[in-house]
């Protein structure tokens, strides 16, 4: 179900809790959403839509992915950049990200798994990890 988008930067500030198997209908609704708003946006945290658990959805290329508790466990080649975001009003904010992340997360079905990511969707990962991690830009 496509859900409305959380604008209130304290409740975007706070840390996400981990996901469970019980919060897959979290991750339909994410995934729904984030198509709803394919035209102007390529990944979403779970607050964004007022859950605060630990799942991200994002488009890698043209394929959607969904990932329950991702965390960065490599980063290398630092840049700096701009971001907007649907949560934050305003224009696009400095922030630094790195150009290949490897990225640990579990699927849906809570399975771990490992992946090394780049360019632009290692950037759109890291945002989206930030928002778990209560971290806006």
């Amino acid at each position: 179900m496509v859900k409305e988008l959380m604008h209130d930067p304290i409740f975007l500030g706070q840390k996400s809790e981990r996901a469970t198997a019980a919060d897959a209908i979290v991750a339909v609704d994410l995934k729904d959403t984030l198509e709803a708003h394919r035209e102007t946006c390529v990944g979403m945290a779970a607050n964004m839509i007022g859950q605060k658990k630990c799942i991200i959805c994002f488009y890698d290329g043209a394929k959607l992915e969904t990932m329950f508790n991702p965390e960065i466990i490599k980063k290398s080649e630092p840049y700096e950049t701009e971001e907007g975001c649907l949560s934050l009003l305003g224009n696009p904010r400095k922030t630094k990200r790195y150009k290949k992340i490897k990225v640990q997360y579990q699927t849906a079905e809570l399975k771990t798994r490992l992946k090394t990511y780049e360019g632009f969707t290692a950037q759109i990962i890291q945002h989206e990890i930030d928002h778990c991690n209560g971290v806006l830009i």
